[in-house]
């Protein structure tokens, strides 16, 4: 049943949570799939048929690694887990908007959003599955589809970190008004997600509100194999 996954979503502590991207722009969140259940959809990676669109990541020179957009419809943890995270997420990223004067235009569901979307050419579906081996990295990126964009996404870790692989944390680094970039890493326990800025987040300033550019990407896997999946919470042109 898709409570199971609401009520995972509902655990986390949400003020923390958002007190956390307040501050540096990504929060952990608590296990949102089991191993079982993370391990069941990174072996969906091989299930072609389930999927839109295969990018190999060294020939766009993105990085090195090959990662798989989703199909619709989707497995059953992803489509709960984007109805279940959306509607917690969406505060954050209104007080974001206002404080830089921007319109808020996400309305209150994900399916009325996703409407939204595709009205404005935006149909495509953004689930992401990524697959990682020794060697491959992520460069700093962006998830911009079109002008619909939520400011907010998730990651999830489909492995076990230092079992199944070693390296492999998840980099943000953001560009903050007139002073040197910060970066973070995290290593995502296996099954826990990770709230992320998908483009810029207000930091105060001598003038109130700035918006300051946020990239992410992933460090070099050293050994074993890392599957992520990618939680995108506005479609493709």
């Amino acid at each position: 049943m898709t409570d199971k996954y609401a009520q995972r979503v509902a655990k986390a502590d949400w003020d923390a949570v958002t007190a956390g991207v307040n501050d540096l722009g990504c929060a952990l969140l608590p296990r949102l799939l089991t191993p079982t259940e993370a391990s069941g959809i990174a072996r969906l990676y091989d299930d072609v048929q389930r999927f839109r669109a295969t990018i190999d990541m060294a020939r766009h020179r993105f990085g090195e690694g090959q990662y798989r957009y989703f199909d619709r419809p989707f497995p059953e943890a992803v489509e709960a887990l984007r109805q279940a995270l959306y509607p917690r997420l969406l505060p954050i990223a209104r007080d974001w908007y206002a404080k830089l004067g921007r319109d808020a235009e996400w309305p209150d569901t994900l399916d009325e959003w996703l409407e939204m979307c595709h009205q404005a050419g935006q149909t495509r579906p953004t689930p992401i599955l990524l697959r990682y081996g020794p060697g491959d990295w992520n460069a700093l990126h962006r998830d911009l589809y079109g002008d619909k964009v939520f400011p907010l996404q998730v990651v999830i870790n489909l492995n076990d970190p230092g079992a199944d692989h070693t390296g492999g944390e998840f980099l943000l680094v953001e560009q903050r008004p007139r002073a040197q970039s910060r970066g973070t890493a995290t290593l995502i326990p296996q099954g826990h997600g990770l709230v992320f800025t998908t483009r810029d987040r207000p930091v105060r300033s001598t003038r109130g509100w700035s918006a300051s550019p946020v990239r992410h990407g992933v460090s070099p896997i050293h050994t074993g194999h890392r599957h992520t999946l990618g939680l995108v919470f506005h479609d493709a042109t």
